[in-house]
């Protein structure tokens, strides 16, 4: 998943980023394995190749990585006020606009519906941006994460759930 991760941070940002805003993207995006420990990662696999990877958290981390300890929230949510957190979506490159993030993330807010949440909250990329908007998410903010200097730019979005 982490050869995935990077191959979509550096092929997929870059029609959307300038180089150095990619190199940035790594430090604060990447693999979660609180997502995986949580069971609340999904793998999609076509012709037993893995195509993409995504899920969703009841925990209060919006973004980031294992490597990203300065975003990391832990707090579990509260599914009667707040909203489940969509997370750590990446597509294969080789697999783009064949509907594997749209599976993922469709299987994601399912999950997250049934456990109780009545929305969905994420950080979007530039370059998850046109999915995310057309999978129902509105912009609630566009802010940029610091990294040494560069900033990455983001989108926080929501959607209802119910």
């Amino acid at each position: 998943m982490r050869e995935l991760m990077r191959r979509a941070i550096d092929e997929l940002q870059r029609g959307f980023l300038s180089a150095a805003e990619v190199r940035a993207s790594h430090a604060v995006m990447g693999l979660d394995t609180q997502l995986v420990a949580d069971a609340t990662y999904f793998v999609a696999m076509i012709d037993g190749e893995l195509a993409g990877c995504g899920g969703w958290s009841r925990r209060a981390t919006l973004y980031g990585g294992d490597h990203s300890s300065d975003l990391r929230e832990p707090r579990l949510l509260d599914p009667r006020s707040e909203a489940a957190r969509v997370r750590a979506m990446y597509t294969d490159p080789a697999f783009t606009r064949r509907g594997v993030g749209r599976a993922i993330l469709k299987a994601s807010e399912a999950a997250a519906r049934a456990a109780g949440f009545a929305a969905a909250e994420l950080m979007a990329t530039l370059a998850g941006e046109p999915l995310y908007r057309a999978s129902g998410y509105v912009e609630i903010e566009r802010t940029a994460a610091p990294v040494d200097g560069v900033d990455v730019p983001l989108i926080r979005m929501r959607k209802p759930l119910v």
